[in-house]
């Protein structure tokens, strides 16, 4: 790629101080647009760089027509917002997608052509065989086997997958069972907005019609908001979880099974998790491993009865875990339970994102 070379010698990882020789020449550092920039992940991509001191030697700003000449904050400055087209990567290193299936379809392939490394946070290339699906605490080696295109895999799965790989890697597991409490968060910035005014209205005794959500949201719970399989009666999300398990863990054996609900939560998806390893495994076992394993914070106390929570949460860029316990259905000792949070916007979107960005050049240079 025309440009794979100009990141891979210009941008460096994120923490590391700019040089003083440097800091007044912000053309080595790598062009970054941000589509879907003025949803609920576009600002959190904004957000992450800024605080993981990610190196931007410009910012460019894309939505559609309705918010062109608008503007987004970063690091101090303005950006106004650009609208869309088929001649916005001109010049661009890294695009981030956050902005549906459709645009990335569409976009993403235009984006590449033009030179630009695209990490992609829709559904649109994660199932592609010559995409790679990655969550850098797992997989960052795949970063390297990119086209163009690095696909930030689904937020249930992501949040279940970042524990789950340690004991994986130390012992297989066979099977696992996941059943998920997914926040507004995930539906985006509309869906968080009908959260609180639905539940604004209900506590004021008014009637609520919901117009992002199937159902009333406020003091509800339903079947995750996706298309479900007449077949199967699996519905799309949960489908993602299962695909997305096996292509990222690299094993088609592992048996999956997922239920996916949404919540009346703002932010912070939870999970609970049960798995069955090939060996027998402990409650020990599983606690040291996870004591040491990057991007988990192990979240267990039971003399407090406090366990992971969306309120702990939401602004972490960890998966908490806790609840860590044997699976009594399993007198073999092979089975653990355990539940999970995990901030959707970050590590289950944005975050994920920024971190494989953050790997781009040391993996293209490998």
């Amino acid at each position: 790629m025309v440009r794979g070379f100009f990141v891979a010698c210009s941008m460096v990882r994120s923490r590391e101080i700019m040089p003083k020789e440097m800091e007044q020449n912000v053309s080595n550092d790598p062009v970054v647009a941000i589509v879907g920039v003025t949803g609920a992940v576009g600002a959190e991509f904004i957000a992450t760089m800024d605080r993981r001191g990610f190196r931007v030697g410009k910012l460019k700003a894309l939505a559609s027509a309705r918010s062109s000449g608008k503007t987004v904050s970063f690091r101090g400055e303005r950006v106004v917002i650009e609208e869309l087209t088929e001649h916005s990567f001109d010049d661009v290193d890294i695009t981030l997608f956050s902005a549906g299936g459709s645009i990335s379809r569409k976009f993403a392939p235009i984006a590449v052509k033009a030179g630009a490394v695209v990490v992609d946070n829709s559904s649109a290339f994660r199932m592609d065989p010559s995409v790679p699906l990655v969550i850098p605490e797992i997989n960052a080696n795949r970063i390297r086997d990119h086209k163009g295109i690095i696909a930030n895999p689904n937020c249930a799965a992501i949040t279940a997958l970042v524990p789950l790989w340690p004991i994986h890697q130390k012992n297989r597991i066979k099977r696992v069972i996941i059943s998920t409490y997914q926040a507004a968060s995930g539906a985006g910035a509309a869906a968080m907005d009908e959260l609180v005014e639905s539940t604004r209205a209900n506590l004021n005794g008014q009637l609520y019609t919901p117009k992002v959500m199937p159902h009333p949201y406020a003091f509800n719970l339903f079947s995750h908001n996706t298309a479900i399989d007449p077949e199967t009666g699996y519905n799309d999300e949960e489908t993602k979880v299962i695909k997305e398990t096996r292509k990222i863990f690299e094993d088609d054996r592992i048996a999956v099974g997922v239920t996916c609900v949404r919540v009346p939560v703002l932010r912070a998806h939870c999970e609970a998790v049960t798995f069955e390893c090939e060996k027998p495994v402990s409650e020990d076992q599983v606690r040291s491993l996870l004591a040491v394993a990057p991007g988990v914070k192990i979240v267990d106390d039971r003399a407090k009865n406090y366990f992971p929570m969306p309120v702990d949460a939401s602004g972490q860029d960890d998966v908490l875990v806790g609840r860590i316990r044997k699976d009594l259905s399993d007198p073999s000792g092979h089975s653990i339970s355990m539940f999970v949070a995990a901030d959707q916007l970050l590590k289950g979107a944005a975050l994920n994102a920024v971190q494989i960005a953050e790997l781009l050049p040391e993996r293209v240079m490998a």
